[in-house]
């Protein structure tokens, strides 16, 4: 799919009816003025033509290019280049361009450690950052580039608290890789771990796929968190539908980066702002995309803290109505066969939306930043012929999408389970009992889990962690070890979107604040039960009550510093985990 530029000055009302916006109700320098205009103003003009800036620049509509480029990754190396092109876009349209960085942080290459509990902090950092630029800089209007998993909803969280004209724009995903003929990604790699631990490979061949799984820039692969993120957000209505497909290396990168320069301009004149867009009904065609393309857990997460920044009715309960009635289309890993770059060839994620919006599972009505509707976005896709990642809907890979919300004894507020593949619906089974991840992969990688054992995961939630990390190095280590299949897992951390198998993330309330995964001792039965969205410890109440009355929360494992702060505003992971003043 090429994504195309869209109509100036028109927008779709949501009985359907199309209205022309009005081109001067709106000052395109509604923010800027303030900081540049005027004779009290020429010191802070000074400073900008001590950085080249002249009095033509400062009188144009300022728009802020907020950048989460980084070195320390490949999913946000090639950013530095593409904010080139939309800084281009943006000049030739009329307004001047005035880029800044923030932070990253790479969930892939700090899995395991103690620094993938910076993870999801991240995203609460990286998202005030560009909320005090766009404040204190008075930005008229704003591109987000973004790569990395959090970099995406915290971008969309920034836009929606400014609430300027503005979008999101991915960078895209990387290449696959190739090793003994055939394709690959980090998800393979992680499993290989777990394979060689188990004498399953050797030495040799793990060298061989760790040298060529990542050929160059881009975000991970699979349908994994950053590509789910991504695909909501054009679900959403913030990136204009089919610029995700376009993956980190294709050459039409650079022609979308401009286009998206242009765009923004455009919204600016026409005073088109995010909170215009995300709506109740946006939101539920974002989840309608993950659960129809086997998306990560992690956008349950996200997509609730992007809804409570706005003050959008969304529960965690919606995910599961909304997943039900959704049928599973495309083929993507880690349940599928298939990459972010095929499904780019096969036409990109507005074929996910045709086939949705055919069945009348997502609204068409709503408004997205190029100007059109959902549904006349989708009009202008063209899918491939002959592809074979995205299945008709008569035919899916499975009658409801891949996100189910589970409660029970263990699990009052909920968690959350993905059953994009061929997953079991049910285990039974004993708890084996780990206080932190470390202990978990020791044990994963020792030999020492049996089939039929449930790894009960805790202190690994939002406050708990603190950060809610990912468990990919466990489960992945797990089906590379053949125990995949016959193990169950339940954390109230998260798992990343490349995990596959029976795996319960977000158990709300979590350990750390009392919850009853708390209570849990080794050797207690667990039962999922997938049909009935059920997850439970066979354990009365009076006995969990007893446990519980003599549980005493664990000493903080920060006491200053960024850390030690997330811990003292995060919400529950059923509310998003969102930071927010008590």
């Amino acid at each position: 799919m090429r994504w195309k530029e869209p109509r100036a000055g028109r927008l779709r009302a949501a009985s359907g009816r199309v209205k022309v916006a009005p081109m001067t109700t709106f000052d395109p320098r509604h923010k800027s003025r303030t900081l540049y205009e005027g004779r009290d103003r020429a010191p802070a003009r000074s400073y900008m033509k001590a950085i080249g800036f002249g009095d033509a620049d400062l009188v144009r509509p300022i728009v802020g290019i907020a950048n989460t480029w980084t070195e320390t990754m490949p999913c946000n190396f090639g950013l530095r280049g593409l904010a080139e092109h939309v800084k281009r876009g943006v000049r030739d349209a009329g307004g001047t361009p005035m880029e800044f960085n923030t932070i990253a942080i790479s969930d892939g290459i700090t899995m395991g450690t103690e620094g993938m509990k910076t993870s999801l902090v991240s995203r609460e950092v990286i998202a005030d950052s560009i909320e005090l630029m766009g404040r204190g800089h008075m930005f008229d209007a704003v591109v987000v580039l973004v790569g990395c998993d959090k970099t995406i909803p915290a971008g969309a969280m920034a836009l929606l608290r400014l609430d300027v004209p503005g979008l999101v724009l991915y960078g895209g995903s990387i290449q696959p890789g190739r090793f003994q003929g055939h394709d690959v990604t980090i998800q393979d790699l992680f499993e290989a771990v777990g394979a060689n631990a188990a004498g399953k490979m050797t030495d040799a061949d793990l060298k061989d796929l760790e040298d060529h799984v990542c050929p160059g820039a881009g975000a991970c692969g699979g349908q994994f968190t950053a590509n789910t993120m991504a695909m909501a957000l054009e679900f959403l209505g913030l990136s204009p539908l089919g610029t995700a497909s376009v993956a980190a290396t294709d050459p039409a990168k650079e022609r979308v980066g401009a286009e998206c320069g242009a765009l923004v301009l455009d919204l600016l004149r026409r005073g088109v702002t995010p909170r215009t867009i995300t709506t109740r009904a946006a939101f539920e065609n974002a989840i309608a995309g993950v659960a129809a393309s086997g998306g990560s857990t992690n956008a349950v997460l996200h997509l609730l803290a992007l809804a409570r920044e706005i003050g959008v009715p969304l529960t965690i309960d919606d995910f599961d109505r909304v997943s039900r009635r959704t049928p599973l289309v495309a083929d993507l890993k880690p349940g599928g066969q298939y990459t972010a770059v095929d499904l780019g060839r096969a036409g990109g994620t507005g074929v996910v939306a045709q086939r949705l919006l055919a069945a009348g599972l997502v609204d068409g009505a709503a408004l997205t930043v190029s100007g059109r509707t959902f549904a006349e976005e989708v009009a202008r896709v063209r899918e491939t012929p002959g592809q074979m990642v995205v299945h008709a809907i008569d035919k899916p890979l499975k009658a409801s999408g891949g996100l189910v919300i589970l409660k029970g004894n263990l699990a009052p507020e909920g968690c959350v389970v993905k059953v994009a593949g061929h997953e079991r619906l049910s285990h039974r089974g004993p708890a084996r009992v780990f206080e932190r991840e470390e202990d978990a992969m020791a044990a994963a990688t020792r030999g020492t889990i049996r089939a039929g054992d449930v790894l009960v995961i805790r202190y690994e939630g939002p406050r708990g962690g603190p950060g809610m990390r990912e468990m990919l190095g466990v489960t992945a280590a797990l089906a590379g070890s053949g125990l995949g299949e016959q193990v169950a897992l339940l954390t109230d951390g998260r798992f990343s979107g490349a995990t596959r198998g029976l795996m319960a993330g977000h158990v709300a309330p979590e350990a750390a604040v009392g919850g009853p995964i708390a209570a849990i001792e080794e050797g207690d039965i667990i039962t999922f039960d997938i049909n009935a969205r059920r997850l439970d410890v066979e354990v009365s109440d009076t006995v969990l009550k007893a446990r519980l009355a003599t549980w005493r929360p664990p000493a903080p494992r920060y006491t200053s510093g960024v850390m030690a702060k997330y811990v003292a505003l995060v919400s529950s992971a059923a509310e998003g985990a969102i930071t927010r003043p008590r």
